[in-house]
């Protein structure tokens, strides 16, 4: 066991402190890494809060992870010593069931290891993130990343990235299609700039009328200011595919009614109150309304790939790891543009 500097809460309404944990020393199958920068994705906040349940303290967040290879079991393959690596929202899962051999382990049917609060197979206990020094995973489960992209921008990838270029990969989002994308956040921001890159046509939907002029910087060929009816109406009816950013309370139906005859809206979002969609607002125009979590293995190492190629990064504010209480309060109130990243040197 290798013990390991971090910040962690210790209780849902403590602030974030530091606090030391251990790491396993790495078994053959792992790798052991540098932790260079890690993202601040919402789900670190829920967690560390409790607000979904089930936190079990001390809490380490972070599942946005960027590093340098320091050690390797002698039986991986893939990596070595000063290799940049990643890490994403899961460092394990049962690779038996049928969705796991498909590559879809975040769908794993004996439930996927996360980052952190996840039930840790090596101790016992549970896991802990990347707002830490190091980390060890196993190599199936660890990521490889360009040196040629600010790994700073690179980090959040491995959650908003992910999260947003899967739907739009598995509904086949691209030339020819007219895609709204609800909400101009971390989420929001990447959807922006991934679906105008598959060539769709891309709306940002947003009650912010000060968003507009960074949706069109990041890609957006339209801007719907969705406070406004007249604009709104001109919508109803129009879009192929809706990717659903928002996480706070909102009406799906108003988003709905924008599908075009056979269209899809998908949630990535997780608002904390169910939503009332009464059915004929889907019978009747064959709409369709679905969910999407992260990628698999396979399909994050995809995403990364095509991001490299394709000088694709996040938006981001890189921040000293004393300054997380203070960032989760401005990431209440949208006040980033568009994720937070810890530089994990200043740990």
């Amino acid at each position: 066991m290798a013990a390991t500097k971090a910040y962690a809460a210790q209780s849902a309404t403590t602030p974030l402190a530091p606090w030391n944990l251990d790491r396993r020393e790495p078994t053959p199958h792992d790798v052991e890494i540098d932790i260079l920068y890690c993202g601040v994705c919402h789900s670190d906040l829920h967690t560390v809060r409790n607000e979904w349940g089930g936190t079990v303290y001390p809490a380490v967040p972070g599942h946005e992870i960027v590093g340098r290879v320091t050690k390797v079991g002698n039986h991986v393959k893939r990596f070595k010593a000063g290799d940049l690596a990643a890490v994403g929202c899961m460092v394990d899962s049962c690779r038996e069931c049928a969705n796991c051999k498909e590559g879809l382990e975040q769908y794993c049917l004996n439930g996927m290891v996360g980052t952190y609060n996840g039930k840790d197979k090596y101790s016992g206990g549970v896991t802990y993130g990347g707002y830490s020094k190091q980390i060890v995973v196993t190599e199936d489960f660890v990521l490889n990343i360009s040196d040629k992209q600010p790994l700073e921008g690179v980090a959040p990838l491995l959650c908003a990235g992910i999260t947003t270029y899967s739907p739009l990969r598995h509904w086949n989002v691209g030339k020819g299609q007219k895609v709204g994308i609800l909400g101009l956040g971390g989420l929001g921001h990447m959807g922006v700039k991934l679906a105008a890159s598959f060539g769709a046509e891309v709306t940002m939907l947003s009650h912010s009328p000060s968003k507009e002029a960074d949706a069109k910087r990041l890609g957006a060929h339209n801007f719907v200011l969705t406070k406004d009816e007249t604009q709104v109406k001109k919508v109803n009816g129009y879009f192929d595919f809706i990717l659903d950013t928002v996480s706070a309370e909102h009406d799906y139906n108003m988003y709905l009614n924008m599908l075009a005859t056979s269209g899809t809206m998908v949630c990535v979002g997780a608002p904390p109150t169910p939503a009332q969609i009464p059915a004929f607002n889907l019978i009747m125009g064959r709409r369709s309304l679905g969910g999407s979590l992260i990628g698999g293995i396979p399909e994050t190492q995809e995403m990364l790939d095509y991001c490299a190629e394709n000088n694709i990064v996040s938006d981001v504010e890189v921040i000293d790891i004393k300054y997380i209480n203070e960032a989760y309060e401005r990431m209440l109130k949208g006040d980033v543009k568009y994720r937070f990243v810890i530089d994990m040197a200043t740990l």
